[in-house]
């Protein structure tokens, strides 16, 4: 079966089937499947010209111009071609014979100057191959033609434009004229300005965004229309996928040239080019109404754009209200017929957001009832339908949001406005029993209502109802106020009785110093390792954690502070030539040997340190140091390198006590548009595999599964494509396919910042400081959540504490002992008392 029953809109697998079907000769199925792929999308310029030569053979066989011709008028819409209008024109020659031919000709040539002749680099050919087809026909009494043909190119600005002038001069038997002459300086003034930008594109790599992005600001500030929608359209022709580039060129023709055809042509090509975009759809919707298109057609454009599969749940509550709207401005409230469709697409939208995005999203994308809100105003307003918009009202607040005062208040503000004072004092009651967020506002806000309108026996009720109301929200605080009081007490007493605990061990571990160590490794080791368990901090709080344990996603945190005893011996201490590993498992044997292998391949190495307890267990972390500093960073690409199936994770050493800003989360927080983020994945999903499923859609530079620190995967990946427009088309393509059985959910990467989390299971930002749409296209999950380090989530970590691998800020800066356990330096005092005690 074909690979298209399988997902029809894979751009590569259409293409891959035309290719195919192009060598093995099969010209009738190439045909049908050429035809099938340019209903889904448009074609590259490359595969219309390929689609049309063909065809034009096919018909020499059984003449059919105007089939082709057809074919012609579909592709010169896609994208404005230059070599495209070029074949169409030279095509046409072709029937020149026919009754009307001439005239047909010269009819797409006129076109063909008007669409590219001001392309700076190709409209010099289409001007001469028009001169041409006028030279060849030509007559006494068209003659004139080819010099109007002449002054028309001359007074353009053209590459290489001096030898259409000289040909031109050669060509006049009476000289140019001083008008050619003056137009033609013009053109090559303008031109000049031009030609750094010409260069630039030429040198330039594909896609050119940034040259072109140039090109169109220069152009706009010259505000010649025609020049700057051909720059818009050379542009486009490389950069089709970027939605930015569509949105400002859609923007500049319908707030500057306003022309309908040209208009809604491009907000067309907008959409089917970048069809995941709702802004695009967005304003797509209202140029159809600014140009008065039919109702019926503006409903088809929205049920497209509400089966585009847009990324994130704001999109369709964002594209449903611009519809509303448009709906809303067609009713006449006199009437029924429209106020009836309107009511009833409010009513489907409230169903499509509960049914529809709810389950693919796992969030509303309208927490605050928006759509709703907007639905209860215009029940009010026009249809003095309090009944409705009160019913409305209850709905909203029975999804959440009655604790929130600003919502009492919108809704006491309707009911001031168009319904009556028995309403908005129940309304203000009912604020006041349920608001959390701001109570004494709305306690102010019926008192203030009281004053103006209420009877005593009101006034009354009202005082007493806001003050019991607050004296309890005032024992609520009180009692929350002393819990975190207590909190914090216990976490002072805990961190008191491990400094405790740390001191008496001390103690006992220097008179058992060096005997069971000795037993598992070489006495100089021996003192090194007694050394360093003593005085680095003891980083008892850093084993790797059991299995069963969540994990911080990212790379580990930097080495302790510990490490700190090298600084006696500054030759053996260099934390730029180390690196810290940590996650190893507890029982890996000859953890030596391991790191070894795993490590040989950064640079020569100096020594490898792995960390016991003074019982001789591996701790499940140490310390590389490498010869030379440049081994540092490929070392680093080893992190989450999977050994004995657990992630290793590798990171800089750095004291931190030395430089307190050091940052370790290896991670991006923001928004990734080169890179996707999937969920759902089946366990038993390989890197390998993922890989394979993903190149499809465009060069990927790297797959990185999501494990636990145990190893064992989250069903959770990131995949870097080489450029955004290719994560967008994998978001498109890989959205909701099955793997294995699961089905997944595909979104642009876009993990929390995390300065907005505030606690472990907290799924709200502090604050208002973020909109909720900047969470991306799922909202900010639990799969999201858990992408930072535990150590973002926390409000303070005990000083003595160690994250990850890294001392807490907090941690004394002094450790005796110095760097790999050797004995501290000795004082010749020091040596004459070893003499004499020989």
């Amino acid at each position: 079966s074909s690979p298209l029953s399988i997902n029809a809109f894979d751009y590569n697998c259409h293409v891959d089937l035309i290719k195919l079907l192009k060598q093995e000769g099969e010209l009738f199925r190439l045909r049908k499947a050429r035809q099938k792929m340019s209903e889904l999308f448009p074609l590259t310029e490359e595969i219309w010209l390929d689609w049309l030569k063909d065809e034009i053979r096919l018909t020499e066989e059984e003449p059919n111009r105007e089939k082709v011709y057809e074919l012609f008028e579909r592709a010169v819409k896609d994208y404005i071609c230059p070599d495209i209008w070029l074949e169409y024109a030279q095509y046409s020659i072709g029937g020149m014979g026919s009754p009307g031919g001439i005239d047909r000709v010269r009819s797409i040539f006129e076109r063909a100057v008007t669409a590219v002749g001001l392309h700076m680099t190709k409209g010099q050919m289409v001007w001469e191959a028009y001169r041409e087809f006028e030279n060849a026909i030509l007559s006494t009494t068209q003659l004139e033609r080819i010099h109007t043909l002449f002054r028309r190119q001359l007074a353009i600005p053209l590459m290489d434009m001096e030898g259409t002038y000289a040909e031109y001069e050669e060509w006049s038997e009476h000289g140019v004229p001083e008008t050619v002459v003056h137009q033609y300086k013009k053109a090559v003034q303008q031109m000049e300005k031009c030609k750094p930008f010409e260069e630039a594109l030429m040198v330039a790599e594909t896609p050119k965004l940034a040259e072109y992005q140039a090109y169109i600001d220069f152009e706009l500030k010259e505000g010649d229309p025609a020049r700057i929608q051909i720059t818009f359209e050379r542009a486009l022709s490389e950069n089709c996928l970027v939605p930015d580039m569509w949105a400002k060129y859609t923007t500049y023709l319908d707030r500057q040239l306003k022309f309908k055809d040209l208009v809604l042509s491009t907000h067309e090509r907008a959409v089917r080019n970048c069809p995941w975009t709702m802004g695009l759809w967005k304003s797509y919707l209202l140029a159809l109404e600014r140009h008065g298109a039919d109702h019926q057609t503006v409903s088809d454009v929205f049920e497209k754009a509400l089966n585009a599969g847009f990324i994130q749940a704001t999109d369709y509550v964002e594209i449903w209200q611009a519809y509303l709207d448009y709906l809303r401005r067609r009713v006449d409230f006199k009437s029924s017929k429209e106020l009836e469709e309107l009511r009833a697409a409010f009513s489907r939208s409230l169903d499509y957001m509960k049914h529809d995005v709810e389950e693919r999203f796992g969030e509303s994308g309208d927490p605050s009832c928006i759509i709703m809100q907007i639905w209860a105003r215009i029940e009010a307003l026009h249809c003095k339908n309090m009944q409705k918009a009160r019913e409305l009202w209850d709905s909203i607040m029975t999804k959440g949001n009655a604790k929130y005062a600003n919502m009492w208040l919108e809704y006491y503000n309707l009911e001031r406005s168009y319904g009556d004072s028995i309403h908005c004092r129940k309304a203000l009651h009912r604020a006041v029993q349920c608001t959390s967020d701001y109570p004494e506002h709305v306690c102010e806000v019926l008192l203030s209502f009281e004053r103006v309108e209420g009877s005593l026996e009101d006034w009354d009720f009202a005082v007493q109802k806001t003050e019991t109301r607050l004296n309890r929200i005032n024992e609520q605080r009180a009692k929350a106020a002393e819990k975190e009081a207590n909190l914090a007490r216990q976490e002072d007493e805990r961190a008191e009785q491990r400094r405790k605990a740390k001191v008496e061990k001390k103690a006992q571990k220097k008179v058992q110093k060096g005997t069971r160590a000795g037993e598992k490794r070489k006495a100089e080791q021996d003192d090194y390792q007694d050394e360093w368990n003593e005085d680095a901090g003891e980083i008892d709080s850093l084993p790797a954690p059991p299995a069963t344990k969540k994990a911080p996603q990212g790379a580990a945190a930097s080495a302790p502070s510990a490490h700190r005893q090298n600084e006696d011996n500054p030759e053996l201490r260099n934390d730029n030539s180390s690196v810290f590993v940590s996650n190893l498992a507890y029982t890996l044997e000859e953890p030596e040997a391991k790191l070894r292998t795993l490590f040989e391949t950064c640079g020569p190495i100096k020594q490898i340190r792995p960390i016991f307890t003074g019982k001789g267990s591996f701790r499940g972390y140490g310390y590389i140091q490498f010869e030379s500093p440049v081994s540092v960073p490929e070392a680093l690409k080893l992190d989450r390198r999977d050994v004995e199936g657990r992630p290793v994770f590798v990171s800089p050493c750095v004291d931190k006590n030395k430089n307190p800003d050091f940052k370790v989360f290896k991670y991006n927080t923001m928004m990734e548009k080169h890179k996707i983020f999937i969920s759902g994945l089946p366990f038993s999903c390989t890197k390998e595999q993922l890989a394979e499923i993903s190149k499809n859609h465009g060069t990927v530079k790297e797959v990185r599964l999501v494990t636990y620190r145990s190893g064992k995967p989250k069903g959770l990946a990131y995949v870097e494509f080489a450029d955004e427009t290719q994560a967008s088309q994998a978001v498109l393509k890989m959205d909701g396919i099955e793997v294995e059985g699961n089905k997944i959910s595909v979104a642009i990467s876009n993990p929390p910042r995390r300065n907005t989390i505030d606690k472990p299971g907290s799924s709200r930002p502090t604050g208002d400081a973020m909109p909720r749409q900047v969470y991306g296209a799922r909202g900010k999950g639990r799969t999201q959540l858990s992408m930072l380090p535990r150590s973002l989530h926390r409000q303070s970590v005990p000083a003595g504490k160690v994250e990850n691998g890294s001392a807490a800020d907090g941690e004394p800066a002094s450790a005796a002992g110095n760097a790999a356990g050797e004995p501290k330096q000795l004082s010749n005092s020091d040596f004459a008392k070893m003499l004499l005690n020989m």
